[in-house]
């Protein structure tokens, strides 16, 4: 019995990452642009497809395509910022939210068109191997997964912090102003933030892809899990992100055993609504404004 639970738990928290990674692109967007991504979740199922496509037409797997995925993504959020997503950053809240309602409607309908309605699965023999670890058994394609998951949160992190362009970023999100007012070339620092943003929505559906079918519909999961995992660590808060996705990842691994796998997201909206109550801030952010 120890086992089993010992088993679930860790893949839950492996799983966690990956969603802290989904999670770490929404707080990106938030934190230098303080717009909600309401289409992030499309975001998530664009880089399942992508996975899926790169593996089917060129026997690719997801982590060897990872590359191509990370720059079509990146380019697809850079290049919509710059066009159309400058123009609704100083917009009113409730026209923002239209803007990325539509732009997510109108990815799940074509993936419909495309696609299909239809699940489409990644097949190989790798999907059978696991690592033996005393008396774990653990899933190898999510331990890979998760190990680039939590590669690139750290890559991001780090280069956020180090880099100059990561500090332009940092200064235009605490001051806007301040941040035009010494040559920042605001409107490209956006485009970036937005391509970030979805590079790290788009590989994470990459590394989804191997792990649950591709469809579709999938896309208010992905933008539920985000919010809960952003809410529950922190607006604006990388370290937060990657907290929350391991509680979520953890309680929804717990949730499934202990009940039922359709009831996965109880204990996930349980922690969410006691962290609301507790600490609204989330467990390692503060209550962000909109900076002068």
């Amino acid at each position: 019995m120890l086992e089993l639970y010992a088993g679930v738990a860790v893949n839950g928290l492996l799983i966690g990452v990956i969603y802290a990674l989904v999670a770490t692109g929404l707080n990106v967007i938030f934190g230098v642009m303080r717009v909600v991504n309401f289409a992030h979740g499309e975001m998530v199922v664009v880089g399942m497809y992508l996975g899926y496509s790169l593996w089917q037409f060129t026997g690719l797997s997801p982590l060897a395509s990872l590359p191509i995925t990370v720059a079509l993504t990146f380019a697809f959020g850079y290049g919509f910022q710059l066009a159309i997503g400058n123009d609704f950053v100083s917009r009113p809240q409730h026209v923002q939210f239209v803007l990325y309602i539509g732009l997510g409607l109108a990815i799940t309908g074509l993936h419909a068109m495309i696609f299909g309605p239809d699940p489409r699965a990644i097949q190989g023999e790798a999907g059978f191997d696991v690592y033996r670890i005393g008396f774990l058994r653990i899933d190898a394609v999510r331990l890979h997964a998760a190990a680039v998951a939590l590669g690139v949160i750290a890559a991001l992190s780090a280069w956020l912090r180090w880099s100059m362009t990561g500090k332009a970023l940092h200064a235009a999100s605490e001051n806007l102003v301040g941040g035009q007012a010494i040559g920042l070339r605001i409107d490209r620092i956006f485009a970036l933030t937005m391509g970030i943003g979805v590079a790290c929505a788009g590989t994470a559906g990459a590394l989804l892809a191997q792990l649950y079918d591709t469809q579709p519909y999938l896309a208010s999961e992905f933008t539920m899990i985000a919010f809960i995992i952003v809410i529950i660590g922190g607006l604006a808060s990388l370290p937060g992100a990657l907290l929350g996705g391991l509680m979520i990842g953890l309680a929804e691994a717990i949730a499934a055993m202990v009940l039922e796998p359709s009831a996965k997201s109880l204990l996930s909206y349980a922690l969410l609504i006691l962290v609301l109550l507790l600490k609204p801030e989330g467990l390692m952010g503060r209550i962000a404004g909109r900076r002068a």
